[in-house]
């Protein structure tokens, strides 16, 4: 019988793969897309709008923990202060992610969201460049999020932990 073989996260740390551009999703090793301008471009924004939050580091396109067996690199994750130099952030880490989506959305959404969900992270903020808007996920509940609201470019949101700080939806 032949059966694909899925790596545990450490697995996957050990492996000999590009620095950037690979993640695992559920012991699955998924190639990801070259960067795009208009991809670089959204992630730089947001870089620019979440750099005025206090207390929180903006991780750009670094990697994310979901033990046992997921290993992602979000665009952008909103952390909790701390010292990662010795351990990758995993959820309990997380206040917010960010994930641009050019050609990527079916997989954001399919893939990524569900996982993040499952991992307790409280916060998803899905960014579709295609269609012109931003899908907010909140409350995660088992593998999905209960709240889901769509936010055009201009309209202001504030992330669940920063209440009192309203943010323009860049584009």
């Amino acid at each position: 019988m032949v059966r694909p073989y899925r790596f545990s996260l450490e697995e996957f740390l050990k492996l000999p793969l590009p620095e950037r551009g690979v993640e695992l999703l559920e012991g699955e090793v998924y190639q990801m897309a070259p960067i795009g301008p208009r991809h670089a471009y959204a992630v730089n924004r947001w870089n620019r709008v979440f750099s005025s939050l206090p207390e929180v580091l903006v991780q750009v396109q670094g990697p994310l923990a979901l033990p046992p067996d997921t290993y992602l690199e979000p665009d952008l994750a909103l952390l909790r202060p701390g010292d990662y130099r010795e351990r990758l952030p995993r959820p309990e880490d997380v206040l917010l992610v960010v994930e641009v989506a050019d050609a990527s959305l079916d997989y954001d959404l399919t893939k990524k969201v569900p996982l993040y969900a499952k991992a307790g992270v409280p916060e998803v903020w899905v960014q579709d460049l295609l269609g012109g808007k931003l899908l907010l996920f909140r409350t995660p509940e088992e593998d999905h999020y209960r709240e889901q609201i769509w936010v055009k470019p201009g309209e202001k949101v504030a992330p669940l932990a920063f209440p009192e700080t309203f943010l323009e939806v860049p584009w």
